[in-house]
Formats: C-alpha cells, sequence, structure tokens
C-alpha cells in the first residue's frame, strides 16, 4: 500500500453508480470525515453525498442505467465519466479508491487504478454468487479489499483468496421512521383511517416506465373494490417531472413523497416494490410487499442464462425461501399484483407469517455500524 507523505492532505476517491449506492457513499463520506476532517474527498456522487464535504466530479443521475440492453443506451455518459475519473487518478493520485457496487463501471475502474499503484477497497461488492463468477478473478487482481454486506459473502470470497471483511449492513443504520403513521401520511395529503399502499417503482427512468404502467392499472383495479389509497415514493436520481408524468396517465390521485421515504413506507400497509434495495429497506421496516420487475426482454433472456440463483428479490435470497412474492416479467401484470395484496390485506395470518420471516432477515444482516467498519478499513489502508 502507499502510504501518504508526511504532513500531506490525503485524499480519497469515492465513486458511486446509482441511488443506494449514493446513500452509503454519504454514511462513509461522514464517517472518514469524524475520523479525519481534512480528507480530500472527491469522486462521482447523487444529491446524499453533494450534501456533504464532497467534490463532485460526475453526477451519479447521469450514470443510470439498467440491464446490458439499457446500459448500451447510456454509453454516452458513462464513457465519459470513465475517462473523466481515469484522468483524475492520473493527475491527483488518490491515496485510496472506494468503489461502491455497480460492477460493470468499477472494476474497470479498479484496473486503471491499480495500474497506476493506487490502492482500491470495494464496498457492496459484486454479486458473482448470483451470476458471472468469472468476474472472481477480476476481483483477485484489481482488488486489494472487500468490504461485504452479507455473512455469506465473506466465506466464499476467501475461497478464491481474496481479502473480505463481513462489515454488517448499511441499511441498518439509516432505514429509521421517524414519524408515527397519522403525520407521515398527513404529510402528502392522505387519510391515516384508510389501507395505504406505498409505490416504489424503481430509482431509474426505465424501470420507472417498465414498472409504473402495470403498477398504475393495478391500484385502479383494487381501488374500484375496495377504500384504499397510494403514495409514489420517489428515488434521489428521479426526476419529479418524470415521475409526475408517468403518474398523470393514471386515473388516480396519487401524491409523491420526496423526503421522508422511510416515514411513508413505515406507514403504508402494503408496499409495491422493484426489485432492488428498496426491498431490503421495506424489509427492515417489517413491510409485507410485493416484488416486481420488468426490463428489456433481451437482458431478461441474458439474465436467465447467467444468474445461478433460484429468486432475484434480495429479502427472498437472504432467507433462502419466497417469503415474499416475485413477479418477474410476464408474471408482472396488474391482475397479479392485485391478487397478491388481497392476500396481505385480508388474511391476518399470511400477513403476520411475512412479518415474522422479514424479522429474521432483519436479524441476518448483523449489528449497526457498517460505515464506520469501512471507514476504519479505509483509513488503515493509507495510514
Amino acid at each position: 500500500m502507499r502510504a501518504a507523505a508526511a504532513g500531506a492532505r490525503r485524499r480519497i476517491m469515492v465513486v458511486v453508480g446509482e441511488a443506494s449506492g449514493d446513500l452509503l457513499g454519504a454514511e462513509l463520506v461522514r464517517a472518514l470525515l469524524r475520523r479525519d476532517p481534512n480528507l480530500e474527498l472527491f469522486g462521482v456522487a447523487g444529491e446524499q453525498m453533494e450534501r456533504l464535504e464532497f467534490e463532485p466530479l460526475f453526477s451519479v443521475a447521469r450514470l443510470t442505467g439498467m440491464g446490458l440492453v439499457e446500459l448500451a443506451g447510456n454509453a454516452a455518459n458513462i464513457w465519459r465519466a470513465f475517462r473523466l475519473l481515469k484522468r483524475v487518478l492520473r493527475e491527483r493520485k488518490p491515496d485510496l479508491v472506494v468503489l461502491i457496487d455497480f460492477p460493470e463501471f468499477n472494476l474497470r475502474l479498479a484496473r486503471s487504478a491499480k495500474r497506476l499503484r493506487i490502492p482500491v477497497l470495494y464496498y457492496v461488492s459484486p454479486q458473482v454468487w448470483a451470476w458471472r463468477r468469472g468476474r472472481v478473478r477480476q476481483i483477485a487482481e484489481r482488488v486489494d479489499r472487500l468490504a461485504v454486506i452479507f455473512p455469506f459473502e465473506a466465506g466464499f470470497y476467501e475461497g478464491f483468496g481474496i481479502k473480505a471483511v463481513f462489515v454488517g449492513h448499511p441499511l441498518l443504520d439509516v432505514v429509521k421512521a421517524d414519524a408515527d403513521r397519522e403525520t407521515a401520511l398527513r404529510r402528502v395529503g392522505l387519510d391515516a383511517s384508510r389501507p395505504t399502499i406505498a409505490l416504489l417503482p424503481g430509482s431509474r427512468r426505465k424501470e420507472l416506465a417498465y414498472h409504473l404502467p402495470r403498477l398504475l392499472r393495478a391500484a385502479e383495479i383494487l381501488s374500484s373494490e375496495r377504500r384504499v389509497q397510494f403514495v409514489c415514493v420517489k428515488a434521489p436520481t428521479v426526476e419529479r417531472a418524470e415521475l409526475e408524468r408517468l403518474l398523470g396517465r393514471g386515473r388516480l390521485r396519487v401524491p409523491i413523497a420526496g423526503e421522508g421515504r422511510y416515514d411513508i413506507i413505515h406507514a403504508a400497509d402494503v408496499v409495491w416494490t422493484a426489485s432492488g434495495t428498496a426491498t431490503l429497506e421495506s424489509a427492515l421496516l417489517l413491510k409485507p410487499m410485493v416484488v416486481v420487475y420488468r426490463l428489456a426482454w433481451p437482458s431478461y433472456w441474458l439474465a436467465r442464462l447467467l444468474v445461478r440463483v433460484e429468486h432475484i428479490a434480495m429479502v427472498n435470497i437472504i432467507a433462502g425461501e419466497a417469503i415474499v412474492p416475485e413477479l418477474i416479467q410476464s408474471d408482472f401484470q396488474p391482475e397479479a399484483v392485485v391478487r397478491e395484496t388481497r392476500a396481505l390485506l385480508d388474511e391476518p395470518s399470511v400477513r403476520q407469517r411475512m412479518i415474522a420471516k422479514l424479522g429474521a432477515v432483519k436479524e441476518k444482516l448483523g449489528a449497526g455500524g457498517a460505515a464506520a467498519r469501512v471507514a476504519d478499513l479505509a483509513v488503515s489502508m493509507i495510514a
């Protein structure tokens, strides 16, 4: 490892690629600055990181894509960011590069850092245990340390000779509801006495386009048979105008919750969520959910060939069983969403069984303090 010159201000580049990474990056930046307020921190950031003492070189919103086909459509921005960061690596020579998730981009950047003999810490490792195990060799060659967030990952990577440390899941420190149900719903103009469903359609434009029309149709069907209300939770990387445009195509009034997302999720009776980090956020709040996902058919069939896990929702992967329903691709139909939701609203035994199993998933994720452990690991690598 390179040691910082005596008296020099130490520099760390942090790179995130989507909304969930921005949230984790912000917690890590805070933890790093608590250890050394003089650290020079820069890289790719989203809204959360930009509010801190962090120099944003490129916006995470411009990197957002989904699937291999959809990422190709954003190739110009991805290539622009990659060239910029490679130049910054050469010119500013950070003492450490911290890469958070976003493996298609970050593993390539890790190679550039290693060629310059800059140590690399990877936080939220690529899910090679699920698909594309060939990337294990790339990780071994390009990454100095792995900070993993699922308990089974450390042993998996160590089996390949990779230094991996289980730091606990970072969402345990950030997923907390501060407001009661009545207050949270009143903020978005909803009635706390009515059953409430929160829509979490995703953090990418393509996800919104694939998911929201079907979710809105499901909302129309369900509202035609009972007095239920809906609220849409906006991800930080989503433009409010885009969300309003898509929601405006439906016949129901669906308010948008931009701030206090965890208060809204906690206040909901059921969550309709795109597969991704939002499923874990909902699980940590013990919220019954229906998980949905659609993407371009070429991307879907390619994923079917590559993915090695039985489930797509992380809560089901951690549990080792289907504790929440998954409606993927052609199975994701409005009528199916409504059918699963009826059971969660009308059958107490189904609802309580899911909540109990979500609690077991939460316990498996370890204790809080992940950002602090990663910060300690980062500081030790530049000491």
